[in-house]
C-alpha cells in the first residue's frame, strides 16, 4: 500500500474524500464552490484526481491534499455519429473503471479515517460503511439511440446511484430548472435526492465594468472537437470587425496574443475568467452544464454550440434556446457573422435565481456526518 495514501493524523474536523469525473474540466470546476463551502463549514478534504484536475484545483483552492486516482480517459471522434459509436465501444472500459475505482476506494478507506465520500459522477466511489454522496445533474439519460436505449441506460444508472447514501443534484428543485428533464425525471432514485440549486464558481457582475470585448469565445471539452471548433472560429473571425477574446481551455500553456483585435488566452483562473466574462458582450461557448450555470449566474447573453456526438449537450442547447436562456447554433451550421446577427434579434431571458442554495445542503450534510462519526474526531 502506497504511503501517499495515509492521512492518519488526529482529526479535529471531519475528513472528506472528494472526487470528480475527468470528462473535460466542467465537473472539476463546478466542484470548486462546493469544496470551498465544505472548508468554510469546518471540513478537511482530500481530493482524488488525475494530474490535469490537480493542476486546475491547485490554482483555485490552495492547501488541499491530493491522492492520485486514474480518470476514465475516453476517446472521441471527429464526427457526431462516429463519436457516439466510439463512446459506445468504450462501455466495457467505463464499467471496468467503475469497478476499479470502487476497489481503490475500499483499499483507501482501510488506510484512512474518512468520514464521508463525495463523488461527482464517479459511479464507483461508494462504500457501504461510509456516508457516500453522489453528484449529478443527469438523472434522465439522453443516449441518442432512442427511448428504449434511454430506458435501459437509466435503469443501469439508478442501480449505481442507489448504492450511495444520498444524491445531490446541481439544479433548482422547481421543475423544469436549468437542465429540464435531465434533472427532473418522472421517477427519482430510491435514495434521498437533494437539489443544490445551480452552482457556479463565479461572482455576479454587480458593477458592470466598461466593455472590453464585443465577443468572448470559451472553447472547452474533449479533443478533437475542441480543436475543430477553435479552427472554425479563428477562420471566421477574420470576417468581422468585432473585438474578440478567445479562451482555449488548455492548461499549463502560456497565453498568446494573436493581434490587436483578437486576444487568445490558453487558460485563466476563475477570478480572471470571471472578470473577462463581465467585461465582454456576447459569450460563445459549449452547452456543457457547468458553462450554463456560470452564464446564468452572470446573466450574460450566450450563443451555445453543442459538442457533436454528445446528446446531453444537444438536449440542453435545445432546451435553453426554447426557453430563451441562450441561442443555439449547431457546429456544422455555425457562421460567426450570422450567429451575431441572430443574437441581435434574439430575446434573451435571464432567470432571477438564488445561487446559494447549495450552502444550506452542505450545512445539513456537515451536521449529519459530524453526528455519524464522533469517534473519528480528536
Amino acid at each position: 500500500m502506497s504511503t501517499d495514501w495515509k492521512f492518519t493524523d488526529c482529526k479535529e474536523k471531519p475528513l472528506l474524500l472528494f472526487s470528480s469525473l475527468d470528462w473535460g474540466l466542467g465537473h472539476t470546476t463546478r466542484s470548486v464552490p462546493l469544496i470551498k463551502e465544505l472548508i468554510n463549514s469546518g471540513c478537511n478534504l482530500i481530493v482524488a484526481c488525475n494530474s490535469s484536475q490537480k493542476q486546475l484545483m491547485q490554482g483555485e483552492v490552495p492547501g488541499l491534499r491530493y491522492v492520485e486516482l486514474k480518470g476514465y480517459d475516453l476517446k472521441y471522434a471527429s464526427g457526431p455519429w462516429s463519436t457516439r459509436f466510439k463512446i459506445l465501444a468504450q462501455i466495457v472500459k467505463i464499467l471496468t473503471r467503475i469497478k476499479s475505482e470502487n476497489a481503490w476506494l475500499s483499499a483507501f478507506i482501510k488506510e484512512n479515517k474518512v468520514d464521508a465520500v463525495i463523488s461527482d459522477n464517479r459511479y464507483g466511489l461508494y462504500h457501504p460503511g461510509i456516508y457516500s454522496v453522489f453528484i449529478t445533474h443527469q438523472l434522465q439519460i439522453h443516449s441518442g439511440y432512442g427511448s428504449l436505449a434511454d430506458k435501459i441506460s437509466k435503469k443501469i444508472l439508478y442501480r449505481y446511484i442507489n448504492r450511495f447514501s444520498v444524491c445531490w443534484v446541481p439544479d433548482f428543485k422547481l421543475h423544469p430548472g436549468l437542465a429540464g428533464i435531465l434533472s427532473h425525471p418522472e421517477i427519482l432514485p430510491t435514495i434521498p435526492v437533494h437539489y443544490l440549486g445551480a452552482v457556479s464558481r463565479f461572482e455576479k457582475c454587480i458593477q458592470l465594468p466598461a466593455k472590453k470585448y464585443d465577443l468572448l469565445i470559451i472553447i472547452s471539452g474533449p479533443e478533437p472537437q475542441r480543436t475543430i471548433l477553435e479552427k472554425i472560429i479563428l477562420e471566421q473571425s477574420e470576417g468581422t470587425s468585432k473585438k474578440i477574446a478567445l479562451v482555449r481551455g488548455l492548461l499549463g500553456e502560456q497565453n498568446v496574443l494573436k493581434n490587436d483585435r483578437i486576444t487568445i488566452f490558453n487558460h485563466l483562473k476563475s477570478h480572471e475568467l470571471n472578470q473577462l466574462i463581465c467585461e465582454s458582450g456576447i459569450i460563445i461557448c459549449r452547452s456543457g452544464y457547468t458553462s450554463i450555470m456560470d452564464m446564468v449566474k452572470l446573466k450574460k447573453k450566450m450563443i451555445v454550440i453543442p459538442t457533436p456526438g454528445q446528446p446531453e449537450q444537444e438536449y440542453l442547447a435545445n432546451y435553453l434556446s426554447q426557453n430563451h436562456f441562450a441561442l443555439m447554433i449547431s457546429q456544422n451550421e455555425f457562421s460567426l457573422i450570422k450567429s451575431l446577427e441572430l443574437a441581435q434579434n434574439f430575446t434573451f431571458t435571464h432567470p432571477d435565481t438564488d445561487m446559494n442554495e447549495y450552502k444550506e445542503v452542505i450545512k445539513e450534510f456537515v451536521e449529519k456526518i459530524s453526528s455519524l462519526s464522533p469517534s473519528s474526531m480528536c
